[in-house]
């Protein structure tokens, strides 16, 4: 196996996170709401994602301004490093050789903003890995995967569909929009209109249709939403209106190059697994994940495609063709631990992660673990899940939104408010040598406490009740 560079070994460590001292304090100007300090979130946010695979995937996902992708073309001199170094190895001709049958919307120019749009995609390794052939690898797989997903997939001996005899690894992106459907039909819209998170956050639009566009065939209004949010500076709004630029820009490739390096966890990014960045943990490796283009299938579709019982299906089998021939054509070996098929994996949605605390994952939720010393035993924290939720741990800001229930998501959750400066507590004098009241504090049967004067015992447990003569508060001494 080929050297780990020092990132890739730290992923390997599991991490275990304290709870953090939070300084929360109830809401004077809202009953039952409290405000978190900013510092205080912050430090919890950064002790979760402490590892520095968060860094790398959140550095992978940066994008440049569209002002930028869009003064790309061919041969200019201005053109960003990244696509400099595929118009080296991947110049116009190979992209005419492989897409001879292309649909016309699919161009050379837009492939070049596309992948302008994204600085890893074929971006500079510091650590000696050679970026060359890396981009070239991930260019040929993303095509092996385009033939699949848009592919014409007829017989090289069909010369009457097929007159030029191209190879079907030479019939990618043939179709720009499913196969079916046509701009104007409001299709895909299961989920629609409902009052859930998903529709708060992704809300779609009335008349759109949200059926497969682009090279990666993208579906569905959440993952228009997320697209539009990673295109358009946190904009969702932009492609929920109008779904049709993902068939009628350079969006119909970006949207396949924001797949290709998206974790969705606990999938890593299909460029992770090619350029190593990635290192398989023991429940993977236990479950035949390891490197290879078959580990890139089970990361786009492996709930259908991999594992043995899908060794003989017609798509895992036709990525696998497709990928030969390209990967023979233009000479890329095959490591002596990479794997081309998943039909010996189980999928990644199948693996039994309970206790597999090297596995990361990517999605904020609420966390709902009890703590005693902090108001009504909530955490005022968030988790990571390896389950969708509205809150990434790759967006920034996406933790603060999850700590204050921003789309709704967390039922029954307290309402929390985040200041950059607290006001400070009105710490009330001992009443007859008993100590003020507390918000924080638990207070069991007999405890005493003091407020506005006045002294308090504590009739059975309780915390956050202001003490006023009734409920769990019995007056003992009135004020003088």
């Amino acid at each position: 196996m080929k050297k780990l560079n020092s990132v890739c070994l730290a992923v390997m460590a599991c991490i275990s996170v304290p709870a953090m001292a939070l300084n929360v304090q109830p809401d004077p100007n809202n009953s039952g709401a409290y405000l978190l300090d900013r510092a205080g979130l912050q430090a919890a946010e950064a002790a979760l994602t402490s590892n520095p695979m968060y860094s790398v995937w959140a550095q992978a996902l940066k994008t440049r301004s569209n002002t930028v992708v869009d003064a790309i073309v061919p041969g200019a001199a201005t053109n960003p490093e990244n696509v400099k170094r595929v118009e080296r190895v991947f110049g116009q001709s190979e992209w005419d050789f492989l897409t001879q049958m292309a649909a016309p919307e699919y161009t050379y120019t837009r492939f070049l903003r596309a992948i302008g749009k994204f600085p890893a995609f074929c971006g500079d390794y510091t650590d000696g890995r050679n970026a060359d052939a890396i981009c070239k690898k991930s260019i040929v797989t993303a095509f092996a995967h385009f033939a699949q997903e848009t592919g014409g997939h007829i017989a090289k001996d069909n010369v009457s569909d097929n007159p030029l005899r191209l190879e079907e690894w030479q019939q990618a992106l043939v179709h720009v929009r499913e196969m079916g459907w046509s701009e104007g039909q409001p299709g895909y819209t299961t989920g629609c209109g409902q009052n859930d998170w998903q529709n708060r956050r992704w809300p779609c639009a009335d008349g759109q249709g949200y059926f497969g566009r682009g090279a990666k065939q993208l579906s569905y209004h959440f993952n228009y939403g997320m697209f539009s949010e990673a295109m358009f500076d946190g904009d969702a709004t932009v492609l929920l209106n109008n779904p049709a630029l993902v068939a009628d820009s350079w969006l119909n490739l970006a949207s396949a190059i924001w797949f290709f390096l998206t974790p969705q966890a606990p999938k890593p990014a299909m460029l992770h697994v090619i350029d190593r960045t990635w290192v398989p943990s023991q429940t993977e490796l236990n479950a035949g994940i390891g490197y290879g283009f078959g580990t890139t299938i089970n990361v786009i579709n492996g709930g259908i495609e991999c594992g043995e019982h899908n060794k003989n299906k017609g798509q895992p089998v036709n990525r696998i063709r497709y990928w030969e021939g390209l990967s023979h054509y233009y000479n890329i070996p095959l490591e002596s631990d990479e794997e081309n098929t998943c039909w010996q994996q189980t999928p990644f949605g199948s693996l039994n992660l309970d206790g597999a605390g090297e596995v990361l994952y990517t999605n904020w939720e609420a966390n709902w673990e009890y703590y005693a010393d902090r108001p009504g035993g909530f955490s005022f924290e968030c988790k990571l899940v390896g389950y969708q939720t509205a809150y990434s741990a790759l967006v920034e800001g996406d933790y603060e939104k999850c700590v204050t229930n921003f789309y709704g998501s967390h039922t029954g959750w307290p309402a929390v408010t985040v200041v950059d400066n607290l006001p400070p507590k009105d710490d009330k004098p001992p009443v007859d040598n008993v100590a003020a009241w507390e918000a924080n504090k638990v207070y069991l049967q007999g405890d005493k406490a003091s407020f506005n004067g006045k002294v308090y015992v504590a009739k059975w447990w309780t915390r956050g009740d202001e003490p006023n003569g009734t409920g769990p508060w019995e007056l003992v001494t009135a004020a003088q």
